[in-house]
């Protein structure tokens, strides 16, 4: 199946929503995002392999006022594999309440669900050292 514009766009759509959704605390709106199966891989962070959507809820509760109070998700790259894997890439920038910030990649399965677009695996990989010559 080639990609068409109307989906490469909907795939944008849904990786822009994450950050609102998660700023927001919107996380019964969590469904809109992932699959019911979805995977979660925080380990890069120390943290865990997540699955399903009451687990990433879970761990966002108890980050609580811990969690950035801004998740802006840049440089959406969209593609798909041989196999018909549909895959983004994204870089993610959080701020923190006392205003320092992080930089994150995300790495992302989509699966088409009815007539949209779900993230069904993410993978989080902190960015922490610049790139050198």
């Amino acid at each position: 199946m080639a990609l068409s514009t109307d989906d490469r766009l909907a795939i944008h759509e849904l990786l822009n929503l994450h950050g609102h959704f998660m700023d927001a605390g919107a996380f019964d709106r969590l469904s809109e995002l992932f699959t019911t199966d979805v995977g979660y891989d925080t380990s890069a962070f120390g943290g865990e392999v997540m699955q399903g959507a009451a687990q990433i809820i879970a761990a966002g509760r108890r980050l609580g006022d811990n969690n950035p109070v801004g998740h802006h998700v840049t440089n959406i790259l969209v593609g798909e594999d041989p196999d018909g894997t549909v895959r983004a890439r994204s870089k993610g920038i959080g701020v923190y309440a006392d205003g320092s910030a992080g930089s994150v990649v995300y790495d992302d399965i989509l699966q088409r669900v009815g007539d949209g677009w779900r993230i069904a695996w993410r993978t989080v990989t902190p960015r922490r050292t610049p790139l050198r010559p």
